[in-house]
């Protein structure tokens, strides 16, 4: 729960500290500006401020690391809803208006995950989990995007170490094997997520697991 609410203050921060021009540079997401990766951002935050307040009665049927599906085909940016977010981010105009609705909102979802009974069964797309779980899973979700945030801007803030450790714990955990050692946590998420292609000298690290990758997560 602690690590969500910094793994989330933290992505909150960077884009808050952001210059207005950096909002038309490009995101680690196929298609999207950073404009749009923001926008996103409060989608998310509304799923957490959804998901919190509908309770579920039954025993769970996910955890933190089977919420995620894989695919192995990168996002192109063609899907509606990637396309709906462009579309979204692109009227609000002014990055200051994207500012503030991700403050207000996420501060908003920061807030109800301290609230939260960890043990308390929540339920999402079709899944029922704890909240604790829940809040865990996007751990990943957060690291992941703060990465995606600062693709192309070398100056920006990384997610804190913590959340980069928990989110590359979840990744082994999800696709069932582990990175080699001389890879950071960076590199093992960057790597094994498809958000860049392995150098040579890093295929030949992952041995077999390079046939295997990219890991997409959705």
């Amino acid at each position: 729960m602690d690590l969500f609410s910094r793994s989330w203050t933290a992505l909150r921060t960077a884009v808050a500290d952001l210059p207005d021009g950096d909002f038309a540079r490009p995101s680690g997401c196929a298609g999207w500006l950073v404009r749009d990766l923001a926008c996103h951002l409060i989608i998310d935050a509304q799923d957490v401020l959804i998901t919190l307040v509908t309770p579920a009665e039954k025993d769970p049927t996910s955890d933190a690391v089977t919420y995620w599906k894989v695919s192995a085909t990168p996002p192109t940016g063609d899907d509606p809803l990637d396309a709906l977010i462009v579309r979204l981010a692109a009227a609000y105009e002014e990055p200051r208006l994207l500012k503030f609705h991700l403050d207000d909102v996420g501060s908003a979802a920061g807030r109800a995950a301290e609230l939260a009974d960890p043990r308390r069964r929540v339920a999402t797309q079709d899944m029922v989990l704890t909240a604790g779980d829940y809040l865990s899973a996007y751990v990943l979700e957060w690291t992941l995007h703060h990465l995606d945030l600062i693709a192309h801007l070398p100056n920006a803030e990384e997610p804190p170490a913590e959340g980069l450790a928990r989110a590359r714990e979840m990744l082994e955990k999800i696709a069932g094997t582990t990175f080699p050692a001389s890879f950071s946590d960076k590199n093992a998420l960057l790597v094994g997520t498809g958000r860049r292609a392995p150098a040579d000298a890093e295929k030949a690290e992952l041995g077999d697991l390079a046939a295997r990758l990219p890991f997409v997560l959705g």
